[in-house]
């Protein structure tokens, strides 16, 4: 199992490969979701990728942001100029990135981010199907929704072992974006979940957002006997010596050496959230989950950062790459040495021609004991064969120096980036290698990426669509006014009392699609699937799906698919994606602002919220449960915050619980602006409102009446995300 560790900065790229780590990811230009990091040069990027090559450790770049239309070229320059310096993948979360650099880069592998929310075995193969290597997994799963995902992925699967947890599922949080214009999404978070809330009238006296730092080093066997391929290291924005630390302790415990109670405190201290929780993967959900940040005094932090710093600069070069030496001695002819790697490089040097001597045999000990010793080197010998030809001597310095220039040439070799635009480059072998036929290709293919051409954009003003929470909020009163489609959550339509009102409009009344949770876990999948049954025999033929793992079992049931918020859709090369995939129709991001949905090229039929609460996190937690030790989710509840705002909490499936906005998006004395932009669908999201609430809401947007909530927000749709550096996690 690979153990991946974070580098947000060059320091942290020694720290990491000296201390273990098997692989580093980092951030390379503007598109990654640690912007606050330090981050790379042109200069040091080259730089830690030929270090990394030599040493045999793997990079990975992020490319991990939400990008508009107008950014993607930039991102397939970056797409170019990455695989040229010879990164080994690309970290993608938006399916229109992904088309660009499949594109530009076909033979780049690329890992499906955690910001994809990819939580149940779908997602991997969907994931696969649309080109990745590798899936990084939420966080959010137990132990046995990793064993079911990494027994059937047809693609490798990754985990996160280390480091902070997000309240929210990755990629389902817009909370920093909606209410401070700083998106998680695309790179700048600001740590909402990391303040103080009440819950309703109580004080803000806590933190019912802000987790504990994950700390999965107790099970790293277990993961590697599961058959997760990477255990992840949370951390870009983090110091040094915490990368070094742990991933020091977290390869160690891979091979069996549990951390020490010393080595525990330190991670503690260097960071953490008052201690460390695997209460995911052992579903040990609950209060002791949760913790803040408090820093130790700065005399107490800072001598702890120097131990932690000599004992980073005191661990010296670590052999980890295995190569054979072979030497030929001949009389009357120099000495040779070949060295190989195991990726097949060889490398050839020429030394002093022997001299005579009494015994041969002895020399071949001598040479090969020499070879042996590789210490300061990344450089460790698993093989040394000598032949002499007569009988031969040659001085020890020789022989050191011809090892010495070998291992030079052999690194200067190592440290190239492969070559772009080429299916491969045979290297040339030291013919006494066994390996010497064995053929090492090094090359990669470049390509093109064009926009394509523009779709042409709707005329006609949007349909209006409906989406309610509740089956109380559908009523005759709302079915009269005629929704060109309404949107009910899947566990709703479980009530006989809506169809009871919906079997009276079935000549009139609105088609109905049912609203799949966001979150489906395999072993989930049995109780929705028989929901889905029992709604098809009620007539619906719909599904509204916000994840990249609920589409095929959709289909499989003979729905068609509609596309929620919870995809992300941010740019036309991802509605080009779904249109391949099969969508009906797609609702964008409502992080997007109005100008940036006229950019779009709307080839499949769009949809956007225009009114309501905007969703701003989904969480695995029952926020009721977590602070009052048992379930009330039936009650209203609210999380308020230092401004007193007061952000609702609704249920969802299995007491996971949703967070919405304190203020209501209200668009419908702006008609002119989003029926103008070529949508399709303009849908009103309620959550909060009563019945008589819903029927004025649709009268308004339909131009009558004077509804107007007591207090509103036009979200992001006049506002630009802002591109200031994230300084909190």
């Amino acid at each position: 199992m690979e153990i991946l560790a974070p580098a947000g900065s060059p320091a942290c790229v020694t720290a990491a490969v000296q201390n273990g780590a098997d692989a580093i990811y980092l951030g390379y230009g503007d598109f990654h979701a640690r912007r606050g990091a330090v981050g790379f040069s042109a200069e040091e990027l080259r730089a830690a990728l030929a270090y990394c090559r030599v040493r045999g450790v793997r990079v990975y770049a992020a490319l991990n942001t939400l990008l508009t239309d107008r950014e993607l070229p930039r991102a397939a320059a970056l797409t170019r100029e990455l695989c040229e310096a010879g990164v080994d993948a690309l970290l993608v979360q938006d399916l229109g990135v992904l088309r660009v650099v499949k594109r530009v880069a076909p033979d780049l592998p690329v890992h499906a981010s955690t910001q994809m929310s990819i939580h149940n075995l779908e997602g991997a193969r969907q994931a696969h199907a649309l080109g990745c290597d590798r899936v990084v997994l939420a966080r959010e799963l137990t132990r046995e929704q990793v064993a079911h995902i990494a027994a059937h992925s047809p693609i490798e699967v990754e985990v996160f072992v280390q480091g902070a947890l997000c309240f929210a599922y990755s990629g389902q949080c817009y909370m920093s974006a909606v209410i401070g214009a700083r998106s998680g999404n695309r790179g700048e978070c600001a740590g909402p979940c990391r303040l103080p809330y009440g819950m309703n009238l109580r004080a803000l006296d806590e933190y019912p957002l802000s987790l504990k730092d994950l700390s999965l080093v107790d099970h790293m066997e277990e993961l590697a006997r599961l058959g997760v391929a990477c255990a992840k290291i949370e951390g870009r924005l983090r110091r040094p010596e915490y990368v070094a630390l742990a991933s020091r302790v977290l390869s160690e415990a891979l091979c069996g050496r549990r951390p020490s109670p010393g080595d525990r405190a330190a991670l503690e201290r260097v960071f953490s959230r008052q201690g460390f929780t695997d209460g995911y993967y052992t579903g040990r959900l609950g209060p002791g989950m949760f913790g803040a940040h408090r820093p130790e005094p700065p005399d107490r932090q800072n001598r702890l950062y120097a131990r932690l710093r000599a004992g980073c600069e005191g661990v010296g070069e670590r052999q980890r790459v295995p190569v054979r030496f072979a030497c030929l001695l001949t009389a009357g002819r120099p000495a040779v040495l070949g060295v190989e790697d195991e990726d097949g490089h060889t490398v050839t040097v020429e030394g002093p021609v022997p001299d005579a001597a009494v015994s041969r045999a002895a020399l071949e000990t001598v040479v090969n004991t020499q070879l042996y010793k590789t210490g300061g080197t990344p450089y460790r010998c698993v093989e040394a064969r000598t032949r002499v030809e007569g009988a031969l001597s040659l001085p020890l310095p020789a022989i050191r120096e011809m090892r010495r220039e070998a291992l030079e040439r052999l690194t200067a070799r190592r440290a190239k980036p492969p070559d772009v635009g080429c299916a491969g480059n045979p290297q040339p072998k030291f013919s006494f290698f066994v390996a010497a036929s064995r053929q090492q290709g090094t090359g990669r293919r470049s390509g093109a990426w064009k926009p394509g051409p523009a779709a042409l954009a709707r005329r006609a003003p949007p349909v209006l669509t409906v989406q309610v929470s509740r089956a109380e909020q559908v009523t005759p009163g709302l079915l009269a006014l005629s929704p060109a489609l309404l949107y009910v959550p899947l566990a709703a339509l479980a009530a006989a009392e809506i169809w009871e009102k919906l079997e009276s409009f079935t000549a009139t009344g609105p088609p109905v699609a049912a609203v799949l949770p966001r979150v489906i876990t395999d072993d989930e999948w049995p109780e929705v699937d028989a929901l889905l049954e029992r709604a098809a025999a009620r007539g619906v033929r719909e599904v509204l799906a916000g994840n990249l793992g609920h589409l095929a079992p959709a289909r499989a049931r003979g729905l068609t698919v509609r596309g929620d918020f919870g995809l992300n859709i941010f740019n036309s090369q991802a509605l080009r994606t779904w249109k391949r995939e099969g969508l009906r129709s797609a609702a964008l991001s409502f992080e997007l602002n109005l100008a940036q949905v006229r950019d779009l090229s709307h080839c499949v039929d769009t949809e956007l919220i225009v009114y309501g609460r905007l969703p701003l996190m989904v969480t695995a937690h029952c926020l009721m449960k977590d602070r009052a030790g048992r379930c009330a989710c039936e009650n209203h509840r609210a999380l308020v915050d230092r401004t007193g705002a007061h952000f609702p909490v609704l249920r969802e499936t299995r007491c996971r619980s949703v967070l919405y906005n304190a203020r209501k998006l209200f668009l419908a004395d702006r008609r002119e602006d989003w029926q103008s932009l070529g949508l399709w669908g303009a849908r009103l999201l309620f959550t909060t409102e009563n019945p008589r609430e819903c029927v004025r809401v649709v009268e308004r947007y339909l131009g009558r009446g004077d509804y107007e909530p007591n207090d509103f927000t036009r979200g992001l749709c006049y506002r630009n995300i802002r591109a200031r550096k994230s300084t909190t996690h």
